[in-house]
């Protein structure tokens, strides 16, 4: 099946940055089409509330914010096509977006937005708790945390980041870690060594979490990887801290990518390729919070309008 009609833009995710640049885009007039991926809406869609977002002083549940931007973009006339992108051709124009192995379309300008995920440790019951004590995102939800005991599982950067941030608000932040050192910077041990609300626990692994019948988060079960001995502890909330992952697979090999798997951008949204745009956390690895995404949305659509019509 194939749709040989050249769209304006196609927005490549449907999450903060997608939904924007959709609305942006739409009020444009350039009707984009927004290819809303495997979860559409985005991360935020798996969030419960979100408390973070301007214009919401009480507060809004994740899945419904994600509602509104997309109404908000259908309503400018974006148009989304339920699927997942599976390859790209960026070698020419119009760019070819196949969609599901089955479905083609073509564009003049391509935004992508497809995001990040957090790298889960694939244990059962961690999506279930997702956001009922289990996160990945100290930022967005160590508010919840205030006067409680948590754990932040991983030795790197992010971890010893979010175990500092964690102490703002938490009594106690375990660091569960498999080795018996740290790859963190060296400042960054520094700084989570003197903390005197951060303990560590070596040679760790997470095991299971507990509280899947109560729906939230009551403790966890760690081994000890030496003696591999098991024990429980009671706990209110389990932070991953041990990466993310950009979901770039369909333009490995045809556009710029760190080595750390993100879209390089220049000059705001700009990609290596002209006419080729990307926003959100497929190109963030620093802020990676739904405002800083809907901005970056927001901008690639200004630098796909700017294109086209310098282009005509």
């Amino acid at each position: 099946m194939s749709n040989m009609e050249t769209e304006n833009v196609i927005i490549i995710g449907s999450g903060p940055a997608g939904d924007t640049a959709a609305l942006y885009s739409a009020r444009a007039d350039l009707g984009p089409l927004v290819i809303d991926g495997a979860t559409p809406g985005g991360q935020l869609t798996i969030t419960t509330e979100v408390e973070n977002y301007p214009g919401f002083p009480d507060g809004i549940q994740g899945p419904d914010l994600m509602m509104n931007f997309r109404s908000q973009a259908e309503r400018f006339g974006a148009r989304y096509e339920n699927g997942t992108v599976t390859s790209v051709d960026l070698s020419k124009r119009p760019f070819k977006i196949e969609v599901d192995e089955e479905k083609t379309f073509f564009a003049k300008t391509v935004i992508i937005a497809s995001g990040a995920e957090a790298k889960l440790l694939g244990l059962p019951n961690e999506l279930e708790l997702m956001g009922r004590g289990v996160s990945a995102c100290a930022t967005c939800d160590g508010f919840f945390f205030r006067d409680k005991e948590v754990i932040v599982v991983g030795g790197g950067d992010t971890a010893m980041e979010e175990s500092a941030f964690l102490t703002r608000y938490a009594n106690k932040v375990h660091i569960v870690h498999r080795r018996n050192e740290l790859r963190a910077s060296r400042i960054m041990q520094e700084r989570a060594f003197s903390n005197p609300k951060i303990n560590f626990i070596w040679d760790t692994t997470l095991e299971e979490i507990l509280g899947i019948d109560e729906g939230e988060v009551k403790g966890a079960k760690l081994r000890n990887l030496n003696t591999s001995e098991t024990s429980t502890m009671a706990i209110d909330g389990i932070f991953l801290a041990i990466g993310h992952k950009p979901n770039t697979d369909p333009f490995i090999g045809q556009i710029d990518i760190n080595d750390e798997g993100y879209i390089v951008t220049n000059n705001g949204t700009k990609t290596n390729i002209p006419g080729v745009f990307a926003c959100g956390d497929v190109q963030d690895w620093v802020y990676r919070q739904a405002i800083t995404a809907a901005g970056t949305g927001c901008m690639a659509a200004i630098d796909a309008e700017h294109f086209l019509v310098d282009d005509d």
